[in-house]
């Protein structure tokens, strides 16, 4: 698992790390603070790590690192993503048990870095990126657009998604916790979803009726897609899964099971990077952080004097101050005031 990261100088996020992640981390802030590209960044590292002389892959990790940053990025060339006013060199450096994965690099790079460094062990796990879309709808579009077309529109989140959904579900032993997790989240959409290989399209599954992937709510595609890795075994024990906007498309109820679920599965080995900016999530994992004795990393934002600053909690120590907690209990006074003047 993901020990700790650093980061300076990285698009949006001039400065921000964290050297006591958990099982399950959270990350909250406005819209344009930097949530996603943060998650974004774990993401590209992870990956690239993963994917280090993997197989018979040839290539050298410089090489696969670029490759990532700048399928990901979309930029015209990597040193693009170095934050915007700065002349200081954009780093980065994640931690695990065994070593660490560090890079650095400048405004003018295109394919050199300044440094990159990796002493942690080839990962044979899998790590996947859940954007705040669904990819089914358009999953045939994403795979043209990039392994025929060749150009920029779904970044490479979006493609190794969809490339990891393709694989056909497997049978046989698998974690039980992963077992018990399918079973929570087909009853959650009361189905499940599948792919025709007639067609060549995905369809819904509830009872012994199918629906078009295309009329079945955004919701229900987005747990599917999770219910669908488990079950091809592209996940497994040791995988980091980063959820963008794990609310998204989802009500209330919907959301709390969906973070029960992500308990199981953290409690298994699987590492979880949520970014969000819903107080339904940040109570739900407060109360789950309490109910299971788990500690559960937040990294919140905010502006002091127009910088920006990243604090660390742990919502296992209490709920911390923050605007989105501020606004929904002003709303709920709101309502209260009203109910009783009338």
């Amino acid at each position: 698992m993901i020990k700790g990261f650093q980061l300076e100088n990285y698009g949006p996020l001039q400065c921000i790390s964290c050297e006591a992640l958990g099982k399950i981390n959270l990350i909250i802030g406005k819209n344009g603070s930097g949530k996603t590209f943060l998650l974004q960044s774990l993401y590209s590292g992870i990956r690239t790590i993963e994917e280090f002389k993997r197989g018979d892959d040839k290539r050298s990790l410089s090489d696969i690192l670029i490759e990532k940053l700048y399928w990901t990025y979309q930029v015209d060339k990597i040193g693009d993503i170095v934050s915007k006013g700065t002349d200081s060199p954009l780093t980065f450096e994640i931690g695990e048990e065994h070593g660490s994965f560090e890079y650095q690099f400048s405004k003018g790079t295109t394919r050199k870095f300044n440094m990159i460094h990796n002493d942690i062990p080839p990962r044979a796990s899998n790590s996947i990126f859940l954007p705040s879309k669904e990819v089914l709808s358009i999953h045939h579009i994403i795979l043209k657009s990039r392994e025929q077309d060749h150009t920029f529109g779904f970044d490479d989140t979006y493609y190794d998604l969809a490339r990891a959904v393709r694989l056909l579900p497997l049978k046989g032993h698998t974690f039980k916790e992963f077992t018990e997790a399918k079973s929570k989240l087909e009853a959650l959409i009361d189905g499940k979803v599948e792919f025709n290989e007639s067609t060549q399209r995905w369809v819904f599954t509830r009872g012994n009726h199918k629906f078009p992937i295309g009329i079945t709510a955004e919701g229900i595609k987005k747990i599917a897609i999770l219910d669908r890795l488990l079950g091809n075994s592209f996940l497994d024990d040791n995988s980091v899964i980063f959820i963008d906007e794990p609310e998204s498309n989802l009500h209330p109820e919907a959301i709390s099971k969906l973070l029960d679920i992500i308990v199981i599965l953290a409690k298994c080995g699987i590492q979880f990077f949520l970014a969000s900016h819903s107080y339904f999530v940040i109570k739900k994992l407060f109360l789950l952080a309490i109910e299971h004795n788990i500690n559960i990393p937040l990294m919140l934002e905010q502006n002091v004097d127009d910088i920006q600053k990243w604090t660390e909690y742990d919502l296992r120590d209490g709920m911390p101050d923050n605007p989105i907690i501020d606004e929904s209990i002003q709303l709920y006074e709101q309502e209260v005031e009203l109910a009783i003047h009338g």
